[in-house]
């Protein structure tokens, strides 16, 4: 999945000898190689979403609240590098991590400023940590992929890159009709925190099976296996992340790392004095399923639902239009409401429809005007036509030279029209010229 929106680290040899250096700006870091020079990482972009933009989605708002009894202290403890050697180490994991100065520099940031976000996303994960799981555990993957939302999108399932990737998996355009999901101008499944879970698994699945090792399924993920290709190839054929690290895309060299961050933080936040926020889960929902077109709104208003909540239960609408009467499609509602749906299905179809959809499927045209309009070109064409030729009268002395350039045409043009063979008229012959 190609998205430059991630790290971007210079090509560096990982070890004691190198030393990262944390900068004050928002979305960089100065890293110093073993020779001194100095490289900018970008830091991925879900890194830096505001958390009071993430506490404004409904769900947030709804079942989402800080812990008022946290007994921790705010101060995040620091610990030698043995001790999350060992705490990665301890990690029930198929998937390999390591630890390295870019994996503590990334553990650094989760744990430091953006704590508070950890503790929306700890919260968060109620809501979507199954679905993933589920995904992850029809296709067979290792359940820790769980945890690539949190970097590709701060489990935000209205997240949009600057470069259009979209949903908590961020996928491009491509990449997700290529596994499956619609995107049109009325639904984009890539927000659908279900079927994106469903059609990520069948992707990392096949970048698996392409490479045989999930370092390089993850790195693939965010830049796609032909450029894994390339820098396995740069390497002399080397098959280890970390040995073609110098080789990869720049946005693709701290992918790995920060993945391995997440998932050291969403494990070991207590250790840090990270309260996850309090979760209240919603209330269970139901699917309807509908065969013609109807605007959410016209559900809320006649079953009194809360749009905000129907929009949250199905992003995948982009303009609250489920177009039903192009296939059939589903509607997700909390549970309580299905029956009440059932009940006035008629009732929802039929309120304010000229309001709320307002696309016409027939127009009469006015023949009428239509048809006085035509008239009025047939006449046109019939004056202009019957105004291109005319008769004139020779007049006495006239030649055929003297009435074609009287008439702005040719003699011979005057002898084809009038089938003269010679140059002799007679006055007040009649003579067709133009």
């Amino acid at each position: 999945m190609r998205k430059k929106l991630f790290i971007v680290i210079g090509a560096m040899i990982f070890g004691g000898s190198c030393v990262m250096q944390a900068q004050n700006e928002k979305n960089e870091i100065t890293v110093t190689d073993n020779e001194g020079k100095e490289e900018i990482i970008d830091v991925p972009e879900a890194l830096d979403y505001e958390v009071d933009s993430l506490l404004n989605l409904y769900y947030s708002k709804t079942y989402l609240q800080p812990y008022d009894d946290c007994n921790y202290s705010n101060e995040n403890p620091e610990y030698p590098n043995e001790t999350y050697i060992e705490r990665l180490s301890r990690l029930p994991n198929i998937v390999e991590m390591p630890y390295n100065d870019i994996v503590r520099k990334f553990i650094d940031r989760y744990t430091g400023r953006l704590r508070n976000s950890v503790s929306y996303m700890l919260g968060a994960s109620n809501f979507y940590i199954p679905i993933f799981e589920e995904a992850l555990e029809m296709y067979g993957l290792p359940l820790e992929l769980k945890y690539l939302p949190v970097i590709e999108s701060s489990l935000n399932p209205k997240a949009t890159s600057r470069v259009g990737a979209v949903g908590l998996w961020q996928f491009m355009i491509g990449t997700g009709k290529q596994y499956g999901l619609e995107v049109n101008s009325l639904v984009d499944e890539r927000r659908d925190p279900i079927k994106s879970s469903y059609a990520a698994a069948r992707y990392l699945r096949d970048l698996y099976n392409i490479f045989g090792d999930w370092n390089l399924a993850i790195a693939a993920y965010n830049c796609g296996p032909e450029n894994i290709n390339k820098a396995i190839l740069r390497s002399g054929g080397k098959t280890d992340y970390w040995t073609i690290y110098p080789y990869l895309p720049r946005e693709t060299q701290g992918y790995v790392p920060a993945f391995i961050a997440a998932n050291y933080v969403m494990n070991y936040y207590c250790e840090h004095n990270i309260c996850p926020m309090h979760t209240t889960l919603p209330a269970k929902t139901d699917t309807v399923v509908v065969n013609k077109d109807v605007h959410l709104k016209q559900i809320a208003d006649v079953c009194g639902a809360d749009i905000e909540e129907l929009r949250t239960l199905n992003p995948q609408y982009r303009r609250d239009i489920v177009n039903g009467s192009a296939r059939p499609s589903a509607i997700r509602l909390p549970a309580s409401l299905t029956n009440t749906f059932i009940a006035n299905e008629d009732s929802i179809y039929n309120y304010q429809v000229d309001e709320l959809l307002t696309r016409r499927s027939l127009v009469e045209i006015d023949n009428s005007t239509v048809s006085q309009s035509a008239s009025r070109k047939g006449n046109t064409r019939k004056r202009s036509t019957s105004g291109s030729r005319k008769n004139v009268t020779v007049r006495k002395g006239d030649t055929l030279s003297s009435i074609a350039a009287r008439n702005h045409t040719t003699v011979k043009k005057i002898q084809q029209l009038n089938g003269l063979k010679g140059n002799t008229i007679r006055a007040g012959a009649k003579l067709r010229v133009k």
